[in-house]
């Protein structure tokens, strides 16, 4: 693992910290699906509107340029870490970091497909966190290594409930308990959706946000976002193995995933 933690560390001593746009990127677009255009020869396939794919593809971005913020305000120097920004809030505490973000993307589709009993994630030490029981006023109590549920609150499904339940999950999940709910899957059959996951103290994870395929060889290409520590917006990654097809990532790499701030192995691909 170290001599590819220095091959990263290299990697990324050549970069510019300018952000600098590739060569597919339209950015006066505002959504993932918009700004970055398929390489030449490459084409978006067709998904359907109420999938975690098309949830992810048409993800707000914000202006070409803007810069990553930390929950405090403060700002992530780029050092071309990042090619966009995701527009979405992450509250003002230091919780949504990578994982959690995941997490947020899955949970925040599920919400507005109303799927709520698929709402669930567990803590660290195996707790069960479910959405349900939440927002029928339920709310969990943590007492040492002692987790329970108990009568707190009158039953509400609005948008504030909701995102204190994600911040209740964030505070006791990490990628040490979401790798485990994960599936594995492969690269040959890598999808929108999938994450590439490190469980630890720390760990990483970031998920694939977009796909497209070659058209006459069906080579896949594909998109990665990831939030951080401390707890930062998400961000589309660059491509620091290829700045010419940055931000696509090929899936075919030989055993190392190389990414701006994390190396992982293909064995790390999960599934929801």
């Amino acid at each position: 693992m170290k001599k590819y933690l220095l091959f990263l560390s290299l990697i990324l001593s050549l970069q510019s910290c300018a952000q600098k746009p590739s060569t597919s990127s339209n950015i006066k677009e505002n959504t993932i699906i918009s700004r970055f255009t398929p390489p030449k020869g490459y084409i978006r396939k067709e998904v359907d509107s109420t999938s975690f794919a098309y949830h992810l593809r048409n993800l707000p971005l914000k202006p070409y340029g803007t810069t990553v913020k930390y929950h405090n305000g403060k700002t992530k120097n780029n050092n071309n870490t990042y090619a966009a920004v995701i527009d979405l809030p992450i509250g003002k505490r230091d919780l949504h970091q990578c994982a959690d973000a995941i997490i947020r993307l899955r949970a925040e589709y599920l919400y507005k497909q109303k799927k709520y009993d698929s709402i669930h994630f567990n803590f660290t030490n195996g707790f069960k966190a479910d959405y349900n029981n939440w927002k029928k006023g339920k709310r969990i109590i943590v007492k040492g290594n002692t987790v329970f549920w108990k009568q707190q609150a009158k039953a509400k499904n609005d948008y504030y409930t909701f995102w204190k339940y994600l911040e209740m999950v964030f505070s006791y999940a990490g990628t040490a308990s979401l790798e485990k709910e994960l599936k594995p899957t492969t690269l040959a059959n890598i999808q929108i959706g999938d994450v590439f996951i490190k469980g630890g103290f720390p760990g990483h994870a970031i998920i694939v946000v977009d796909m497209v395929f070659h058209k006459k060889t069906n080579q896949k290409l594909f998109i990665l976002a990831q939030s951080y520590m401390p707890a930062q917006e998400l961000q589309i990654l660059t491509n620091p193995n290829d700045t010419s097809l940055s931000p696509w990532y090929t899936s075919d790499f030989d055993e190392i995933l190389v990414t701006p701030e994390w190396v992982f192995k293909k064995l790390n691909l999960k599934r929801f």
